[in-house]
């Protein structure tokens, strides 16, 4: 097992964060990337980055590596973000959650356990061009219930995006930016689609996992 993951306190340091490998396609370098660190300057450094990396190596091993070996090279729109960055972000109305509020997935380092959580924005390629010639974004929604562990999603109208969150303890809820908006899943509730309309959505999706990597 890798060992602790000091704090950095120099870019070389960072840099060292960055190397991290979370999962089989995913390193931590790929999700430190920010359009508001870069163009506003809030460095985007992890407070803990033992508890940053953990929570990430669940999100890519369990959520984002199935997802890439399914449908290929998907998009990262936004990743981790340390705390002062999405306060920052917060503060001055740039699409970000509260800190604390139970939503934000975006701070893999606020919480351990049962708290834990780590979330990333994405864009699937492959759905994104069918999106753009009408398909309906809940078969993505559907496909993604019916085949991973997530525990929310939240889709978007640019390009079909969508944050993908995990958590130790799932809630199992989808919501959308995109008609019809609203909750499509509750959490606890039971799908408003039968697993066979479910299924009839996505049948022409490529199978779970179905690249094969040396």
């Amino acid at each position: 097992m890798p060992g602790p993951v000091r704090r950095p306190a120099s870019m070389w340091s960072l840099e060292t964060v960055g190397r991290v490998r979370l999962s089989r396609h995913f390193f931590m370098r790929d999700f430190l990337y920010s359009e508001i660190s870069g163009f506003h300057g809030v460095p985007n450094i992890p407070d803990d980055p033992d508890l940053a990396v953990e929570n990430g190596r669940a999100l890519c091993t369990e959520l984002l590596d199935p997802l890439e070996e399914t449908f290929g090279r998907i998009a990262l729109r936004s990743g981790y973000r340390s705390r002062a960055l999405n306060d920052y972000g917060n503060r001055h109305r740039l699409n970000c959650a509260a800190t604390d509020n139970p939503i934000e997935c975006h701070v893999w380092d606020r919480g351990g356990g049962a708290d834990a959580v780590a979330g990333a924005s994405v864009v699937v390629p492959w759905f994104a061009d069918q999106y753009a010639k009408g398909r309906d974004w809940r078969d993505l929604a559907w496909w993604v219930h019916d085949h991973l562990p997530y525990s929310e999603m939240w889709f978007f109208p640019k390009l079909a995006a969508f944050n993908l969150v995990w958590r130790p303890r799932p809630l199992r809820t989808i919501s959308s930016y995109i008609a019809p908006r609203g909750m499509l899943l509750r959490a606890g509730d039971d799908p408003v689609e039968t697993a066979a309309a479910r299924r009839a959505r996505y049948h022409d999706f490529p199978p779970l996992r179905g690249i094969r990597h040396p």
